[in-house]
């Protein structure tokens, strides 16, 4: 296990940072949509505590059952005391546990956990995992991430966003670029810039490039390039009117949702119905989200209906449990 400093670790307000800073772990498994999620959370914190953020990196098997029966952590043996523990993906969760249990500080789990959500002192769960309601558990309106809205702020560009393949969706490249092409043919914007992700297909950014009509439009691509990714997209949603997304990436339909912009849905056949394809159906249904057979057939993008703000609202939620406290009660 590596443990390093978060970037940016101590934030909070004027009036906050004169107060010693709460330490925070950050579990993280390497896998970039979990990561995205408890960054986001922690940096959320940052806005309403002096926070000071290390990252515990999580390999494969690193804690053990015997680990939390000891009440034991060495890999954190170097770090201050927490008043915090956060982790998202399945590798964090009996980490989290046994650090809980060996340094005393409270833990949050963000997504369905492996274990019992009793063992946890909160978790925070999205909606499609149709979590039942406890006090211990907060209900998110999908998943967490580090989009910030901003007010304010000319908005003249369209954005689009790609995943890739998926155990959800069947990918196809020339399906999904036709799509991308008629979009970026029949809407307003002149300029648009289009994101990968790690998934994206090598060559998929060409396929696009050679069916756009370039004496029209002016089109930006933004490759996937881990961490740094997730700041250059915000800054790119913040200036958009509108984004389309390919279904299969949950993580930035709600980037896109967070940011507060007109979403549509780039459509893929659906492996059959899991959690993840009837949440995004229940998007749709609810008008938050436009699908491109509706856009085709007439229906505007709207901007969502509702304000998407998880990360802001899960960290206040912790700041309401304990924000007065530094310590386990």
């Amino acid at each position: 296990m590596i443990s390093t400093p978060a970037p940016g670790a101590r934030a909070g307000s004027p009036d906050t940072l004169s107060r010693p800073a709460r330490v925070v772990w950050r579990f993280s498994d390497g896998r970039p949509g979990h990561d995205n999620q408890s960054l986001g959370l922690v940096e959320a914190l940052g806005r309403y505590l002096c926070v000071e953020t290390h990252t515990v990196s999580v390999p494969e098997h690193a804690a053990t059952l015997r680990d939390l029966i000891s009440g034991r952590y060495a890999a954190g043996a170097r770090l201050p005391d927490p008043w915090l523990l956060v982790g998202a993906g399945r590798r964090t969760h009996l980490p989290l546990l046994a650090a809980g249990r060996a340094r005393r500080g409270r833990t949050v789990v963000i997504m369905r956990p492996a274990f019992p959500s009793s063992l946890y002192d909160l978790c925070i769960i999205p909606d499609h995992d149709a979590p039942a309601p406890a006090p211990k558990v907060l209900i998110s309106r999908g998943s967490l991430n580090r989009v910030q809205r901003v007010a304010g702020q000319q908005r003249a560009q369209g954005m689009i966003l790609v995943g890739g393949p998926s155990r959800h969706h069947r990918w196809r490249d020339d399906a999904v670029a036709a799509q991308i092409a008629r979009v970026i043919r029949d809407s307003p914007p002149c300029e648009w810039v289009l994101a990968t992700s790690r998934r994206t297909p090598a060559g998929f950014a060409g396929r696009v490039r050679r069916q756009v009509d370039h004496a029209r439009t002016r089109l930006t691509f933004l490759p996937w390039r881990g961490e740094e990714s997730g700041f250059r997209l915000a800054a790119q949603l913040a200036r958009s009117l509108c984004a389309w997304v390919t279904e299969d990436s949950v993580s930035m339909i709600y980037e896109a949702l967070t940011a507060g912009v007109a979403t549509g849905l780039l459509e893929l056949p659906a492996r059959g119905r899991s959690r993840v394809v009837e949440g995004i159906r229940r998007l749709a249904a609810a008008g938050q989200v436009t699908g491109f057979g509706d856009w085709t057939a007439g229906k505007p993008l709207q901007q969502p209906a509702q304000i998407f703000d998880e990360a802001n609202r899960s960290a206040r939620w912790i700041c309401e449990q304990w924000g007065s406290s530094s310590s386990r009660s």
